[in-house]
């Protein structure tokens, strides 16, 4: 093992990176899928209700307020991993750990790699999160749109009977 070290000294940086990357990986996603789930199923609960009711403009005003508070769960993800970049020493200032956590999150990849040597695929960890938790987001907001065209349906409906 020691030779494994010496002969490749890249090893245990990596793997120490890949650990604490997929330990933070998860943590997001953790955090994404209750996030997401409570967003959900209060929608689901209220809406039942509001349909069930004939409200049809109240499930318009939950579907809005879903998705804003969707935008809202991604952008404290995207604070979050900046968060983790200044507690584990990768950064040292805050607002270039936000644009640089973004950048990667949404994988637009606008800002430069500041990540020191030993960190570098951090990067791939904050983008691998941003894919999963926005193709989770687009699901969840397919079954809301849906819910939000019946709605819209029936109010239709109303008016024209």
């Amino acid at each position: 093992m020691n030779t494994l070290l010496t002969n490749h000294p890249f090893l245990l940086p990596l793997l120490k990176e890949i650990l604490v990357g997929t330990f933070l990986l998860l943590i997001v996603l953790a955090y994404h899928g209750s996030a997401i789930n409570k967003v959900t199923m209060r929608f689901d609960r209220l809406t039942d209700n509001n349909i069930a009711n004939k409200q049809y403009s109240w499930v318009f005003f939950h579907f809005y307020f879903a998705f804003i508070s969707i935008a809202l769960i991604h952008m404290f993800e995207v604070l979050l991993w900046a968060i983790f970049l200044r507690l584990l020493g990768l950064m040292d200032n805050t607002l270039m750990a936000i644009i640089f956590s973004g950048s990667c999150y949404t994988t637009v990849g606008f800002a430069p790699d500041s990540l020191p040597w030993g960190w570098k695929s951090l990067a791939f960890f904050i983008a691998f999160t941003g894919l999963f938790s926005l193709a989770w987001t687009t699901s969840a907001m397919i079954n809301m749109t849906n819910v939000y065209r019946q709605a819209w349906r029936a109010k239709y409906e109303l008016r024209h009977h």
